[in-house]
């Protein structure tokens, strides 16, 4: 396993280019599977978590070229008339959430789907249960025995329903996602209620249209699908990742320095901007690009997260740690995933005041944080531990990286363009 060795202390300066988001390349990954012939894909991001979502694509029988994905982003993709097998074991899945888009495809355009419950992240009790009823309302037919779904539409083409999906926590984006991709080759016309309107929404919208298809009121809480025939060959390209431009911006932040992320969208990250602003920072968009500027002590800024366009969960843990610099007390709530805190034990160990109630944490600051041996967790805990890593006294040293592997491009060596000091080493410590 890897580790990330920090020394901090310096204000990060200068600009870095956002690479393509994760979570929107992961669902145009699992809708290849709709297609009748190429996919193209551009600004594809090599991530552990793209990786393993096209070894699963590969083993259902995808021909993937990916001769220059590591170079210059690039990936073509083509799904066979019939599929090599319909199962996909546990050892494929078990990485990641995102495994659970290929259930939707499988049983539009081939009728049969035999998927082990996902992994991912442990951070909480992340149900598939709005993903089955979206499903089984469009005629599927799905049990679970063990752990392993089997679905299938018993020879017939799936039919469009009209489909609630909300749950206690909102509106769901892979359940979303995962009904958008079943109902484009359905016969008749399927609408969405309670949709969600992430970007990732948007995206996998125009990716489909593109492609054929007709849906219609992407990014609004009612999505229209008119089903079609088929879909057909179509070239696309990866936004930039959302989460990964404002942790830039954070980690500019954290250090008092002035951090510009260019080939983004603004418009992605203004929950996140705005609370900047209310901090004390200074931000400037332009049509490409966001800079965060740092100009002195940085006020409380509490915050809540929902579902978008509100501040995101995947920004949580790294606000938290931005906020053990704010003057006075933070408090952090997250209403998506109120069991999302398994890094506030980690920062404090790096010197942090972080008391934890329910599903919200107070954040006393500011406060001086020094260089330790942390454990990341998860994913964006693993950001945020590099944040704090970025200011503290000493050297930090972060263990179990792989976690950050799966959603960040090179963290460490965009985070060495803005002048910071990190590097990225084997670990002998057995973890």
């Amino acid at each position: 396993m890897d580790i990330f060795r920090i020394s901090g202390g310096i204000p990060l300066s200068g600009s870095v280019s956002a690479s393509g988001s994760k979570n929107a390349c992961l669902p145009l990954l699992a809708a290849s599977l709709l297609i009748d012939g190429t996919v193209g894909l551009r600004r594809v991001p090599n991530l552990q978590d793209v990786r393993t979502m096209l070894h699963l694509l590969e083993h259902l029988g995808v021909q993937v070229c990916e001769n220059s994905l590591l170079e210059e982003g690039v990936l073509a993709l083509r799904a066979p008339e019939e599929l090599l097998t319909f199962d996909t074991p546990y050892d494929m899945v078990r990485r990641m959430r995102a495994s659970i888009c290929v259930l939707g495809p499988m049983l539009s355009r081939y009728g049969s789907a035999t998927i082990a419950l996902p992994g991912g992240c442990v951070f909480g009790d992340r149900p598939i249960d709005l993903h089955i009823k979206g499903l089984e309302a469009l005629g599927a037919s799905i049990k679970m025995t063990h752990g392993v779904l089997h679905a299938t539409t018993q020879g017939q083409r799936l039919k469009g329903a009209r489909i609630a999906l909300k749950s206690e926590f909102g509106s769901t984006v892979l359940g979303t996602i995962q009904v958008m991709l079943a109902a484009v080759l359905a016969e008749g016309t399927t609408v969405i209620d309670f949709a969600a309107k992430e970007p990732e929404v948007i995206c996998l919208a125009e990716f489909l249209n593109a492609s054929g298809a007709r849906v219609y009121g992407a990014g609004t809480s009612h999505i229209r699908i008119d089903g079609v025939d088929k879909l057909s060959s179509c070239s696309f390209s990866v936004p930039a990742d959302r989460i990964e431009v404002s942790t830039l911006l954070a980690a500019g932040a954290i250090t008092g320095g002035r951090v510009k992320v260019l080939n983004c969208s603004p418009d992605e990250v203004v929950s996140v901007t705005h609370m900047m602003r209310a901090s004390g920072l200074s931000v400037v968009e332009e049509q490409n690009s966001v800079e965060v500027v740092s100009k002195g002590p940085l006020c409380p800024s509490s915050i809540k997260t929902s579902p978008y366009p509100g501040f995101p969960t995947d920004m949580q843990a790294q606000w938290m740690a931005l906020a053990t610099q704010f003057d006075g007390q933070t408090v952090v709530e997250d209403t998506i995933y109120p069991e999302r805190f398994m890094h506030v034990s980690e920062l404090n160990r790096m010197g942090a005041k972080i008391r934890r109630k329910g599903q919200a944490a107070f954040v006393e600051g500011p406060v001086f944080l020094e260089g330790a041996e942390v454990m990341a967790s998860d994913l964006r805990a693993s950001a945020a531990l590099v944040l704090a890593g970025l200011i503290a006294q000493g050297e930090t040293l972060i263990r179990r990286v792989y976690h950050l592997d799966r959603g960040y491009e090179s963290l460490e060596e965009k985070i060495k363009l803005l002048g910071g000091r990190i590097e990225r080493q084997v670990d002998d410590f057995n973890s």
